[in-house]
């Protein structure tokens, strides 16, 4: 006997019932995000791996240890994504989209690939919702798009959730605080752990967020990124503050917020739901003025965020809010014979041409089968059609919930299903 084949690690298989859960997130997330003006966008699900190395950052954890890179025929190096925004931004560039009206506002539904260590709520291909809008530097555009992650969660039945809010700085007040924040680590080095201590020359912003619990607990006495905020940036982080307080938006200013990517300016957030496990951040974003300059285009600021479908799947779960409903095929016709199967299929034929979910047996099984098959999938009315009922033209209509039996004419079968 052949090996059996696996998928491959961090990977997952979804079934219908489990699937309908997917649909509706990502129905909901298509409405809401229209409510807001955001256009769908799809983009490649491989990039040159030079577009996340420029857009990403070469020093952070994503580029170096976690993307899957492969060569093509022709030598080229490509990757799979790990993130969407690249992407967008690559998209805007290449297609003139920078001449559109502005703010230019996009939002996806993809699946992104990191090689990570598989857990709940994080796998190494993982489906994202996100949102990107380009043109507008203004807090209140912050303020929307945050806006917009809220409605969602609330829509999804969500519970237990916290939005954490935090400003970063621009590139010019955040050198200023990287020497800070640099000086206050190199006292602590030799506690911190081999991950952050390579941080602390690369990327020292990471260190604020490791989950180690001594990192963690140093990072409660570092310097704050707020405190070292140059006046625009200042005023901006307030003006984002009122804008969520006039839309009713509760928050909490939350200085370990920095989140992973080098591209992110200013304002960076996270909805957190504490109640799903370690993987607890069920949404981030943030802004990135420059990131847009920084791949070849014009000067566009943008503001957007990810959120992981898993994790909102484990959220909606905890909250009682994961429960779906499978479609049940308002009439199943158990035929006996050929021309007993060629008369079901006519009839559910007509039925699913007037968008009515009908089955019949397509298997040649026993009677008792049939109907036992009929049970099992939840049918509202049965059928059976043999030879005697063909030859009269009249059946009888069982409903399964009430166990009752009508006599119908088969010519007019279609039409009493279409009433029920």
């Amino acid at each position: 006997m052949a090996s059996k084949i696996q998928k491959p690690r961090g990977t997952m298989d979804i079934f219908s019932k489990e699937a309908l859960l997917w649909q509706k997130i990502e129905k909901k997330a298509s409405e809401t995000s229209e409510l807001y003006g955001f256009g769908e966008i799809r983009t490649p699900t491989f990039e040159e791996l030079a577009l996340f190395k420029r857009g990403v950052g070469e020093v952070t954890d994503v580029v170096q240890k976690e993307m899957y890179t492969f060569e093509d025929r022709e030598g080229r190096v490509f990757a799979l994504r790990p993130e969407g925004t690249a992407s967008v931004v690559r998209a805007i560039i290449e297609n003139g989209k920078a001449g559109d009206a502005m703010p230019l506002r996009y939002y996806y539904l993809i699946n992104c690939f990191r090689y990570e260590k598989p857990q709940a709520g994080r796998s190494r291909e993982f489906f994202q919702f996100g949102t990107e809008m380009f043109g507008t530097q203004d807090a209140s555009a912050d303020a929307t798009v945050i806006s917009l992650a809220n409605t969602l969660i609330n829509s999804l039945g969500i519970k237990g959730v916290s939005l954490h809010i935090n400003s970063i700085g621009c590139p010019n007040c955040r050198p200023m605080y990287r020497e800070a924040l640099v000086e206050y680590f190199k006292s602590h080095e030799s506690e911190l752990c081999p991950t952050c201590q390579e941080r602390l020359k690369t990327n020292p912003l990471r260190v604020l967020d490791c989950k180690s619990p001594i990192c963690s607990e140093l990072a409660k006495g570092a310097p704050k990124t707020i405190e070292h905020l140059c006046p625009e940036c200042s005023e901006h982080f307030e003006d984002l503050k009122s804008y969520l307080e006039a839309q009713g938006i509760d928050y909490t200013v939350d200085p370990k917020i920095v989140r992973g990517l080098d591209y992110y300016t200013k304002t960076v957030f996270e909805f957190i739901c504490d109640n799903i496990g370690a993987q607890s951040t069920i949404c981030g974003g943030g802004r990135y003025d420059g990131l847009m300059e920084q791949l070849g285009g014009p000067s566009l600021p943008g503001i957007g965020f990810g959120m992981g479908i898993t994790r909102l799947i484990l959220a909606m779960e905890a909250s009682g809010a994961a429960d779906v409903c499978e479609k049940v095929p308002v009439l199943y016709i158990a035929p006996m014979g050929k021309d007993a199967r060629k008369k079901a299929l006519e009839i559910v034929s007509s039925l699913r041409n007037n968008g009515v979910y009908a089955e019949c047996d397509i298997s040649a099984r026993s009677l008792k089968a049939q109907m036992k098959y009929a049970d099992k999938i939840g049918a509202k009315y049965t059928l059976i059609l043999g030879d005697s009922e063909l030859e009269v033209g009249k059946a009888q209509l069982k409903n399964m919930a009430e166990s009752s039996q009508e006599e119908i004419d088969l010519s007019q079968i279609c039409e009493i299903i279409l009433s029920k």
